[in-house]
This record gives C-alpha cells, structure tokens and sequence, in this order.
C-alpha cells in the first residue's frame, strides 16, 4: 500500500476514478472508437477477423498483419475489467503493423459478469491461441486494466497448463498506464461491483509475483495520478524492467502515440516484439 502522506491524506478514489479526474474521457473514448473502427476497414492484407479462442461470444480477437512471418504483438483494452472491447484500440496495433508486426487485439468477458480470475483465464486463453495460430513469442501489450492483463500473461506458466509450449511463450511485456498492486483499490467506487477482496487482489498483483526474467518496458501518461506513476515505476523496480511517463499525457491520451509507426514508442515496441 501507498505511504501515508501527514498532509495530504492518500484517496484511493481521486487516484485511481481516471474518468473523474479527465473531464473529457467521453470525447477520447469516442475518437478512439472511430480511429479503430476506420483502422479494421481498412485492415491490411492478410487480417482475420473475430477469430475466436473460446465458447463466448465475446471471447474473439482480431489479427491486424498475417499470421505467419511476422513477429506478433497483443494489445488488450482497457476499461478496468468492466466496460469496452477490443473494438475500441484496434487503431493501437496500426504503428505496429505498419513496422511489419502482426498486432492481435482481444476481447474478454466483463466483471461482474464474471470474475478477475475468468478474465485472467480469457486472456491466457487468448494468447495461446495467438500462439498456436502463429507459432511465434509474443509481446503482450495492453491499457489499463489490459496493462494487468498483459502482465498476468507474462507471469504465467505455460508448461503447466501444456509441457510441450515454450516456457516464455510471452516473450516481452509493454504495459501502458497499467494495475500492478490491486490492494489499493479496495474500497473505491472503480472496483465496488466486482467480487474483489484482500486475499484475491493479491493473488493477482503482478507486482507481488516473481519476475518472469523477460524484457519488459512500462509506460504512463506523464499526467495521470501519483498512483499511477508510483504503480509504474515500483512494477518496474520490482521486474527488473525500465518505464517511461509520456510527457503532456492523461489516462487516456496515453495511447495516441501507438497508431504512429514513427513514434519512439512504436519503435521500442517493434523492436521487442523481434526480440529472440
């Protein structure tokens, strides 16, 4: 948990209510869903659509570049495990695959629907899907609560779940403005529907987990809560990885740079994605 400052009492819900601390969220999020949607009508050669990896209907993703002789990235919304879709950050794998990087985005199952564990479930479900479909690592990616997820993946076992897979079939990790220690969060209105105690926000802190021994490179808007950036820095730390805060930007703004193959952060991601 967060240090207690004497003068400014620490609230959870000012630091982590990123749709109360950006006014204008709703005219972001808009602007990403037409972004994306304009990226999958004109998905490049080679793309598949709603590939499903599991039984429900929103357990899809979609495969932005070819499946064979490309490196392979994934980049999983956000929406703090309760709210949106892959739909809205198709638009985030354009920088990638126009550096020739096959970009999966994946939808998942919402809290409180079901529970963190599911959606953790789904999103391995989803990666090893990819896997198999491509035969290649991948740099897992994600926004947010897909941050988490991305992170989740990278701890994983694989060889558990099928002796025969790679034992870093997550080969790299990007999170962006991700949630690494969820213990915070209990009490505040952005966790309150969902079935989340002590015990299972531990379990599922990736900060708190041994580190997989992979390259990994965490991002945050340079404007979001001291939370945020604290969670970024100190998963970092604790990975043995190195992070960035991106100047100017909030919660949401955070993402622009990923459909600009000529940002730095498209390179570094590209780049990770040929890692060996």
């Amino acid at each position: 948990m967060p240090p207690m400052d004497a003068e400014v009492p620490f609230d959870a819900e000012r630091e982590y209510n990123n749709r109360a601390r950006v006014p204008g969220h709703g005219a972001i999020i808009a602007g990403w869903a037409r972004d994306a949607a304009a990226f999958r009508a004109a998905a490049p050669a080679g793309s598949r659509l709603a590939m499903p990896y599991g039984p429900g209907e929103r357990q899809r993703f979609d495969l932005f570049g070819p499946a064979e002789g490309q490196p392979v990235a994934m980049f999983i919304h956000g929406g703090y495990w309760q709210a949106l879709d892959g739909s809205f950050v198709s638009h985030c794998a354009a920088g990638l695959v126009a550096r020739g990087v096959s970009a999966a985005v994946p939808t998942h199952d919402l809290a409180p629907a079901v529970p963190l564990a599911a959606i953790v479930e789904q999103a391995r479900a989803a990666a090893l899907a990819l896997h198999r479909l491509t035969g290649r690592r991948i740099l897992a990616m994600g926004h947010s609560a897909g941050g988490h997820l991305a992170a989740m993946l990278a701890a994983t076992d694989w060889r558990a779940i099928d002796a025969r897979l790679p034992e870093r079939l997550v080969g790299a990790i990007l999170p962006v403005s991700g949630l690494f220690e969820l213990e915070p969060l209990l009490g505040t209105s952005v966790v309150a529907a969902m079935d989340l105690d002590r015990t299972t926000a531990r379990a599922f802190s990736p900060r708190l987990l041994p580190s997989p021994g992979i390259p990994m490179h965490a991002v945050v808007g340079g404007e979001e809560s001291p939370e945020y950036l604290r969670q970024t820095r100190d998963f970092a730390a604790a990975w043995g990885g190195s992070s960035e805060a991106v100047p100017g930007a909030d919660h949401f703004t955070v993402l622009a740079p990923f459909a600009d193959p000529a940002h730095p952060l498209v390179g570094r991601a590209a780049a990770m994605a040929r890692l060996p």
